[in-house]
């Protein structure tokens, strides 16, 4: 390959992009629960760049190709709340998943003040699970969405941070 995977914090032109690897990327969540109406897959390009302009959006990028994504927000209480850790299928299973969390941790922590960190996968969603519990989150919570979904709530302290 000859280029390194860097990761920076994403800019408006990489909008579109991102929407197209999160397309790619939530497809198989989509199957894992019978379910091609969800969010990420039904989301807007205005709704992506309005997160781009309010929250903490990083980017990995192999060239100028961006190959991973991560999103977060602090609320009023210090909760950084990340979502939408999407990695190319091809460079899945090794580390970018991780190093964007991390990314993203220290960024909300040194910018927003984080005092701890929520995330959430669906209930099959193994992979998602194990890359959560390894980098520190532990389940706090299950809600049932629907028959097949139930959404599990993980978090952890900044301390907890590797």
């Amino acid at each position: 390959m000859g280029t390194s995977v860097t990761i920076s914090t994403a800019t408006d032109d990489d909008g579109e992009q991102i929407l197209k690897l999160q397309y790619l990327c939530y497809q198989a969540e989509a199957a894992l629960y019978d379910d091609y109406g969800i969010e990420p897959l039904t989301q807007t390009l205005d709704s992506l760049r309005a997160e781009l302009a309010e929250g903490c959006v990083m980017v990995a990028r192999l060239g100028r190709e961006v190959v991973g994504s991560v999103r977060g927000t602090v609320d009023a209480d210090g909760t950084a709340k990340i979502g939408k850790l999407i990695v190319h299928p091809r460079l899945q299973r090794h580390g970018l998943g991780g190093r964007l969390l991390a990314a993203v941790e220290q960024r909300l922590a040194e910018e927003r003040s984080a005092k701890r960190y929520r995330l959430f996968t669906g209930h099959r969603s193994e992979g998602n699970l194990r890359l959560y519990r390894n980098h520190g989150y532990a389940p706090v919570g299950t809600e049932q969405l629907t028959h097949r979904l139930s959404l599990v709530t993980l978090e952890k302290e900044p301390s907890a941070a590797l």
